[in-house]
C-alpha cells in the first residue's frame, strides 16, 4: 500500500516519514497525538510530523484515490474466491471530533454524534466500501466547513482553507465523494445512508441519473406519491396500507455484536415503478424506520435484496469506532484544513491495510499446528487417537486413554483447580505441555515466539471485518 503512495509525494524523505506515521498509527501507543507519533517514529520533537501535515508538498486527494483503489481491489479479489460474492455497498455517514477552541478549521457548536449532544467540534462526511461477508473500510472523506468560515477572508487564511472553496451541505459533500469514487472505476450495488442523505433531493437525483440503486433512510414526514392524485407522509401511508399483519415478514438484517438483528419488514409501492418504501419495525418496541428505495430498470428487485442492503449500512459505524479506538481518527491536533485532511488520509491508509489483511485471513484454511519439537510433545498435541493403535472391532477403553486427554479442562482457568506439582525447580518437566491449536486458528496461542504488533493488530481486525450474513 505504501508503495502506491509514492507517486503522491514530491520528495522521498516525506514519503518515508509518511510510512513511519502510518506505522505509528498501527502501533500500541496509548495516544496518537503529535508527540506520541513523533516519538514512535524515532523523532525527538514533533517538528517533522507537523511539517508532514502542514507544509510538506504532497497530494492528499491523490493519496485518497490510491487508498480507494487498494481497498476495492483487495476486497473484490477476496470476494472473487467465494461462491457467493455478496453485495457491494456504498455506506455514507459522518463522524466528528470534539474541539475546545475556535481556531480549528470547521469548528462550530453543532450536534456531535460521538457525544450525543450539542458540542463544539468538527464533522467529516465519509464513504465506506462494504463487501458483504468479506470486509469494509473507508474510501472517501470530505470535511464539512460552515458558511461563515468561507465568507470571511481572514478566517479563510488563518484556517488554511483553499481560496475559492464554496459552501457544501453534507448531501452535496456526499455527491463529491461518490463522484471521485465513480471516476476511479468503483461500482456499487446499492448506496446507503441515514436521514441526512435520504432527505437530500439533490443526492437522490444524482444517484438516479447514474442508474445507481439506493436504500436511504428518510424521516416519518417524508412525502410519498402513491398515485398522481395521492400524496401522504410515510407514517400515514403505513397506518393506512400496512394494517394486515400478514404483510410483515420477520427477517434478519444481518449479524451484529449480539447475534442476528431480527425485525419485521414490509414495503409499499409508489407511483413510480422503480421506487418503493421499505419499512422496518422493531419486534419489541414497535418503533418504525423508513427507507426510500430506488432500483433502476434491469436490476433485480426483491424484498430480500433490499433488506440485505439496508442491513449492510451498519459496518460504517463499526469502522468509525475501530478507526478512533485503534488508529486515532479523532485524536488529530491539527488546526489547518489541509492538515486535517492529510491526517484522515493516513488513518484511512492504516485502516485499509488492516482491512485487506483481515479479509485475506478469513479465507485461509491451511493454518496448522506448529511442528512438534520433541516426540513427547507430539503425543500431547494429537487431538484424536489413531484407530490403528487398537485392535479391529474394538472400542478403546477409557482407561487406555492418558489422564491429560481424558480430563482436559474446557477453559484455561480450570487448570487452577488442580493441585500444584511437587517443587522441582532444577529439573525440567518430562512431558512439556503445549496449548492445543486447531486448524484455522491464528498462531497467537501456538506460536513459540512473542507475536509482533502487526500480528496482534491483524488478529483484532478479524473481529473488525465480521460482516453480518443475511
Amino acid at each position: 500500500m505504501l508503495g502506491r503512495l509514492r507517486s503522491c509525494f514530491v520528495r522521498t524523505q516525506t514519503w518515508q516519514h509518511a510510512g513511519r506515521y502510518v506505522s505509528a498509527l498501527v502501533s500500541e501507543i496509548p495516544k496518537r497525538n503529535g508527540w506520541a507519533i513523533a516519538q514512535q517514529a524515532g523523532d525527538r520533537t514533533p517538528d517533522r510530523t507537523q511539517r508532514l501535515l502542514n507544509r510538506a508538498v504532497w497530494d492528499g486527494q491523490a493519496a485518497m484515490s490510491q487508498v480507494r483503489r487498494f481497498v476495492v481491489t483487495g476486497l473484490d479479489a477476496v470476494a472473487g474466491r467465494r461462491a457467493r460474492r455478496g453485495l457491494r455497498i456504498a455506506a455514507l455517514d459522518e463522524t466528528g471530533q470534539q474541539k475546545a477552541g475556535t481556531a480549528t478549521c470547521g469548528v462550530k457548536r453543532q450536534y456531535m454524534g460521538c457525544a450525543g449532544r450539542l458540542a463544539n467540534g468538527i464533522n467529516t462526511v465519509h464513504l465506506a466500501y462494504v463487501r458483504e461477508r468479506v470486509g469494509h473500510a473507508l474510501i472517501g472523506a470530505r470535511q464539512w466547513i460552515p458558511a461563515e468560515h468561507l465568507t470571511d477572508p481572514d478566517t479563510t487564511t488563518r484556517m488554511g482553507i483553499t481560496s475559492g472553496l464554496e459552501f457544501r451541505t453534507k448531501g452535496q459533500l456526499a455527491i463529491d465523494i461518490c463522484t471521485d469514487a465513480y471516476a476511479d472505476g468503483v461500482a456499487f450495488d446499492f448506496a446507503c445512508g441515514d436521514e441526512v442523505y435520504g432527505n437530500c433531493t439533490q443526492l437522490r437525483e444524482f444517484f438516479e441519473d447514474r442508474q445507481q440503486a439506493y436504500v436511504l433512510r428518510v424521516a416519518s414526514t417524508f412525502m410519498l406519491t402513491l398515485n398522481p392524485e395521492t400524496r401522504m407522509t410515510c407514517a400515514k401511508a403505513v397506518a393506512l396500507l400496512v394494517t394486515d399483519q400478514r404483510r410483515w415478514q420477520i427477517r434478519s438484517a444481518g449479524a451484529g455484536s449480539k447475534g442476528h438483528r431480527w425485525y419485521a419488514w414490509a414495503w409499499i409501492a409508489t407511483a413510480s415503478p422503480r421506487h418503493y418504501l421499505l419499512i422496518r419495525r422493531h419486534l419489541k418496541s414497535g418503533d418504525l424506520a423508513f427507507h426510500y428505495c430506488h432500483v433502476p430498470q434491469g436490476q433485480p428487485l426483491t424484498l430480500a435484496r433490499l433488506i440485505r442492503a439496508a442491513g449492510l449500512r451498519w459496518p460504517v459505524e463499526e469502522t468509525f469506532e475501530f478507526s478512533k479506538d485503534s488508529f486515532g481518527l479523532d485524536q488529530c491536533q491539527a488546526r489547518l484544513h489541509t492538515a486535517i485532511t492529510r491526517h484522515t488520509v493516513l488513518v484511512m491508509t492504516a485502516l485499509a491495510i488492516c482491512a485487506i489483511a483481515a479479509a485475506r485471513l478469513k479465507t485461509r484454511t491451511d493454518t496448522q499446528a506448529p511442528p512438534a519439537s520433541t516426540p513427547e510433545s507430539a503425543t500431547t498435541v494429537r487431538a484424536r487417537h489413531d484407530p490403528a493403535d487398537y485392535p479391529r472391532n474394538r472400542t478403546p477403553a477409557r482407561h487406555h486413554l492418558a489422564p491429560a486427554e481424558t480430563h482436559r479442562p474446557r477453559h484455561p482457568l480450570a487448570q487452577l483447580a488442580t493441585p500444584p506439582p511437587s517443587p522441582s525447580p532444577l529439573v525440567p518437566p518430562t512431558h512439556p505441555t503445549q496449548p492445543r491449536v486447531f486448524p484455522g486458528q491464528l498462531a497467537n496461542g501456538g506460536c513459540r515466539t512473542r507475536p509482533t504488533v502487526v500480528t496482534c493488530l491483524v488478529t483484532t481486525m478479524v473481529r473488525f471485518c465480521r460482516i453480518g450474513q443475511s
